[in-house]
């Protein structure tokens, strides 16, 4: 028999901060990239400098999944590559729906983004007459009340117009659906347990114009922290 951990409670899985979350899809781009001009190892300081945060920022985020590299030497950059995706759920079917064909929706449905990490469209739908129908990336549209009997999708896309979006995002929880990325420009009302994601530009142009009204030639760049070097911490031995 497996023993208990102490205080005969269960175990819980670790609780990953969310600003590791979205720093793991970038390290997951650069581990490709230096993949794919033949790189076999990596350091923290070099992820740290292409990612535009700090080394022990680097280490602390590798460090909540597990041991993957080795002082001096640093990480091997397959085998980073591998456990970042395996942590981000690239190796299971994630089937998605998207709601809203118009060209934002038709951009998704023809990305070709999605299979390689683990991302698969399983259904379009819309409410339009001259939309339902028709063929879109390989897809059929249908009418958004199929999405009842539709391929169930473990994740719903929201491309709807602003007044569009709630209904929609309705209609999804009520088929099952648990995680919303919503690219409409309104905030969703949703139960607690749906995860809900936004991807808005303005905002994003937004948050570049507070930066950039307040650049100053004696301020670290935009990504940095203050008083810490890109690199990281110098010219010690190298660290993973």
């Amino acid at each position: 028999m497996a023993p208990r951990p102490a205080g005969g409670g269960e175990t819980r899985p670790r609780r990953i901060p969310e600003a590791t979350v979205v720093r793991l899809p970038l390290y997951q781009r650069i581990l490709a990239e230096m993949l794919r001009a033949g790189a076999t190892t990596v350091s923290s300081e070099e992820l740290a400098v292409r990612a535009r945060v700090n080394a022990a920022k680097v280490r602390k985020d590798f460090s909540l999944f597990g041991s993957f590299g080795t002082r001096g030497t640093g990480y091997d950059t397959a085998f980073l590559a591998a456990q970042i995706d395996r942590a981000l759920g690239a190796d299971r079917d994630w089937p998605i729906a998207i709601v809203g064909i118009g060209n934002l929706g038709r951009a998704l449905a023809n990305s070709d983004g999605f299979s390689s990490h683990g991302f698969r469209v399983s259904g379009l739908y819309d409410v339009h007459a001259d939309v339902v129908g028709a063929r879109v990336g390989g897809h059929t549209v249908r009418h958004l009340d199929e999405l009842f009997g539709g391929p169930r999708a473990a994740i719903g896309v929201v491309s709807t117009p602003a007044a569009a979006a709630q209904p929609v995002a309705d209609a999804l929880v009520a088929a099952g659906v648990v995680s919303i990325l919503n690219f409409a420009p309104r905030v969703l009302s949703v139960p607690v347990g749906i995860l809900v994601r936004y991807v808005d530009l303005s905002i994003e142009l937004q948050v570049m114009s507070f930066f950039l009204a307040r650049r100053d030639p004696d301020l670290p760049p935009v990504g940095v922290e203050p008083g810490v070097r890109p690199g990281g911490p110098g010219n010690g031995a190298r660290r993973p």
